[in-house]
């Protein structure tokens, strides 16, 4: 196959690649393994941390850098010698935020750095379920704990004081950070630096492997994955995805339950 007529795939998790029960499919697995042979490159790009992904990194059979936390952790899980690009929130910012956030009242904070993380509280569920089952690295006042720049702020926050809060860090902290909402059960506030998406993630490596946007394909659903749509040269909204995203996006695949990635990729490929 000539460079030129390489795709790169890139794949969201939740919602895209992963189906109600957070498996890939036998069909998807099978397509994306034949687009592999086929001399195509296949990358996840997701907003979990490496210790929740690599799981289905390794279940595909992948040799590609990844996206982690929505492009603010960009590494190779398998050749250290491709680089490790890290965009954290500056610590001061950081800071900032959760003095913002408790004014307005917050059950917890998780304050990722890397793979790792620190809590504001102990909370099993957090820790089994965000943590991956790893152990924080402390829990306590995050102020004491917090020594290095953050990959990212998971806030916690009380259900009736998340729209107040989120209009407040857009007015005041806008240019700095980037947030987004994960509803019930969780309402979390997931706070990011400034400018840090999947897209500018892809990028590094669209570039490593020598290739162009217009040879993206990018499949996601949620509004985390807007940026990576816009950028790649066919952006494929799935069909169990967000009005918004399929308003965007070039083509709409069908359901994540449905092997949306799969049927479209049968086509195109």
């Amino acid at each position: 196959m000539r460079k030129s007529d390489r795709k790169l795939i890139a794949l969201d998790l939740d919602g895209t690649l992963l189906n109600k029960q957070k498996k890939i499919t036998p069909r998807t697995k099978g397509v994306l393994e034949e687009a592999m042979r086929m001399g195509h490159h296949v990358v996840i790009a997701t907003g979990r941390p490496p210790r929740a992904s690599l799981n289905y990194y390794h279940e595909l059979g992948l040799h590609t850098p990844m996206v982690n936390f929505n492009g603010a952790l960009v590494h190779h899980a398998v050749d250290e010698e491709w680089g490790h690009h890290h965009f954290p929130l500056e610590r001061a910012t950081a800071l900032q935020v959760l003095d913002v956030c408790e004014q307005f009242g917050i059950h917890n904070v998780m304050a990722e750095i890397k793979d790792d993380f620190y809590l504001k509280q102990h909370d099993a569920k957090i820790v089994n379920i965000l943590g991956e089952g790893r152990q924080p690295l402390a829990v306590g006042a995050i102020h004491d704990l917090l020594h290095d720049h953050p990959t990212s702020l998971l806030i916690q926050a009380r259900e009736e004081v998340v729209s107040d809060l989120r209009a407040h860090l857009h007015q005041h902290h806008a240019d700095l950070i980037e947030h987004r909402y994960w509803g019930t059960p969780w309402n979390v506030i997931e706070v990011m630096k400034a400018g840090v998406n999947k897209a500018t993630g892809l990028s590094l490596i669209v570039e490593s492997l020598g290739l162009n946007r217009e040879q993206v394909i990018a499949f996601g659903d949620e509004d985390n994955d807007f940026a990576m749509i816009e950028y790649a040269g066919l952006g494929v909204a799935m069909g169990n995805a967000n009005l918004e995203l399929k308003a965007i996006a070039d083509s709409i695949c069908d359901t994540n339950d449905n092997d949306g990635i799969a049927q479209m990729l049968e086509r195109l490929l």
